[in-house]
């Protein structure tokens, strides 16, 4: 099928939920601009500060998007691009973005309180005491599946061969590996990765301390990311994959400890500006390549294989596109983060709705350039090596597809465009790790409180709570493979979300609002993901995986405990709570 068609189609589609549905929940929910948000009311110049709406999207948008809707998308294609374009655009309009606006404007009218304080309002002391322990472990397999595929990336080669070009006609620096001359594609992200981050205290300085014009920020923002990667041409930085394990795990813990103007923001800031910029590429390649008749040329249903090495369709890539469709992790970040810096309540849907549909259309895209500009057998061979010698690499998959697609579109060389594609990706992986283990901090504060009557002062300080998440990713992601970690995380990524559209469901109903739209998709998720979890068990058993064997259990004991907490609140409060405000 001509990819154009398809992202036409996907286009129309998103932009009617936007102005239509989007805006048939706000009135059922009742959404105010005149009620004051957290970010005012609550305003500490670290945690909870008001503003500029475009800042806030940046950073939402950015902490959302990371590699989840690429990672996921390239790995579920092994099914075929049918069932992947499906679940991304009718998931993302009736399920993904009601979950991210309706979380996000829950937290806001709890005073910037975390899912999990709403679930303790709603379902009680138990409630939160079992979201505060699911979450945690849930954040854990996040940023271990992360930071696992960063350092895999960051260590790419691929022959030139395979790229179209020969050594001394390209930018590429080499290495030969087994007579195959490889370019050292990872090397240049590395490089831009390390500079993006170095200035990204200076632009929040001059942001949020100096007050810079907009336009100049962004031209700013733009500069500093053209010269990081012109720096990582010359200069790759080649490292192995453990030692950049290290490096990024001691990043995360500076990065979730100072406040979010110093990094997060600014940092959220510059790479926003290459994935805003990768996407509109993406679409004009598209356009282009659609025009001129090209078609997705990997099959439309593959389901053997993709039953082979991920299992049953249903449910199991309903939790490999573990975002693009939906995600768990955002209404940790609504909840976490952006809630705290909205400055007024209409924002919420404009950043919560609207995100996660242009994240819906980043994943589209990701389908449409793999499966239409990466040969097939590549494709398998990067992402689903049949040697267990070979690491899956599906961050290097979808780069290669995103340079051979950017060539047949706008003539860019297959070699650029290939770095233009690792960049995208690798800035928000590394922002999605400082952002999850920011929420795993706060989450480890609310902990400590359940665990201990008055906490030791050391369980307070937010660099040990900080150094506790980094420590717990690190030892999960060196002891497993990426796609080993990938399904447990999709699952419990996807139980998240069903277990936040409950929480919320509980919330409308306590305040008599309809909840048909937040709790029908919460059931659906709610089943599909414990079908998974018990898929994965028997999988961890025969494999005498024992550590995410326990997670596996840890995870499927705590749903059971919210949805029991849910039902018991719905058959309790139903016909009896009056109606609250």
């Amino acid at each position: 099928m001509n990819v154009l068609f398809l992202l036409f189609i996907a286009v129309i589609l998103f932009v009617f939920a936007s102005r239509f549905y989007a805006g048939y929940i706000a009135r059922k929910i009742g959404e105010d601009p005149n009620n004051p948000t957290p970010a005012v009311t609550c305003n500490d110049g670290r945690d909870y500060v008001p503003t500029k709406n475009y800042v806030v999207f940046a950073h939402h948008f950015s902490a959302i998007a990371g590699a989840g809707p690429i990672l996921g998308p390239t790995m579920a294609l092994l099914y075929g691009y049918v069932p992947a374009w499906l679940w991304i655009v009718l998931g993302g309009i009736f399920i993904g973005a009601v979950h991210d606006y309706t979380a996000l404007f829950v937290s806001i009218r709890e005073g910037g309180r975390s899912m999990a304080e709403v679930a303790r309002k709603t379902l009680g002391s138990a409630g939160f005491n079992l979201f505060i322990g699911f979450t945690i472990v849930m954040i854990v397999l996040v940023t271990s599946s992360f930071l696992n595929a960063t350092a895999i990336s960051l260590t790419s080669l691929w022959p030139l061969a395979k790229i179209g070009v020969r050594e001394g006609e390209t930018f590429l620096k080499t290495v030969v590996v087994d007579g195959v001359v490889m370019g050292r594609i990872g090397g240049i992200a590395s490089t831009s990765v390390i500079i993006i981050t170095l200035f990204s205290p200076i632009l929040g300085w001059l942001l949020y301390r100096k007050r810079m014009q907009t336009s100049i920020a962004y031209l700013l923002a733009l500069a500093i990311g053209v010269i990081s990667v012109i720096a990582g041409i010359h200069y790759p930085v080649t490292l192995n994959q453990r030692t950049w394990m290290i490096i990024i795990s001691l990043y995360v813990l500076i990065a979730a400890g100072v406040p979010v103007w110093v990094i997060l923001q600014p940092r959220d800031f510059i790479n926003v500006q290459i994935l805003y910029g990768g996407i509109i590429l993406l679409v004009l390649s598209v356009f282009s390549t659609g025009i001129h008749g090209l078609k997705v040329s990997i099959p439309a249903f593959n389901l053997q294989e993709g039953i082979q090495h991920l299992g049953l369709i249903w449910p199991m890539m309903f939790c490999t596109i573990a975002c693009g469709a939906i995600s768990g992790f955002h209404a940790l970040v609504a909840g976490g983060t952006t809630c705290k810096q909205l400055p007024n309540e209409k924002d919420a849907r404009r950043i919560g709705y609207n995100a996660m549909l242009l994240e819906s259309v980043l994943a589209v895209c990701v389908v449409l350039a793999v499966g239409a500009a990466l040969n097939f057998g590549d494709y398998k061979s990067i992402v689903w090596p049949l040697d267990p010698a070979v690491k899956s690499n599906p961050i290097l998959g979808f780069s290669l597809a995103v340079g051979h697609m950017l060539n047949m579109g706008l003539g860019i060389p297959v070699a650029l465009g290939t770095i233009f594609g690792i960049l995208q990706v690798e800035g928000f992986v590394v922002t999605t790790l400082d952002a999850a283990v920011r929420l795993n901090r706060y989450l480890f504060e609310e902990l400590w409180l359940i665990v201990f009557k008055n906490p030791p002062s050391l369980l307070k300080n937010y660099w040990v709570n900080s150094g506790l998440a980094v420590i717990l990713m690190w030892i999960l992601a060196y002891s497993n493979a990426f796609n080993v970690l990938w399904p447990i995380f999709g699952t419990a990524n996807q139980l998240l979300a069903a277990l936040t559209l409950f929480a919320v469901s509980a919330w409308l109903l306590l305040r008599r609002k309809p909840n048909w739209f937040t709790i029908i998709p919460g059931v659906f998720m709610l089943i599909t993901t414990i079908a998974s979890l018990i898929i994965l068990m028997r999988s961890y058993l025969e494999k005498k995986n024992y550590v995410l064997l326990t997670a596996d259990a840890v995870l499927l004991g705590l749903a059971v405990g919210v949805v029991f907490l849910f039902v018991k609140t719905f058959s309790r409060q139903k016909a009896s709570t009056p109606a609250a405000s």
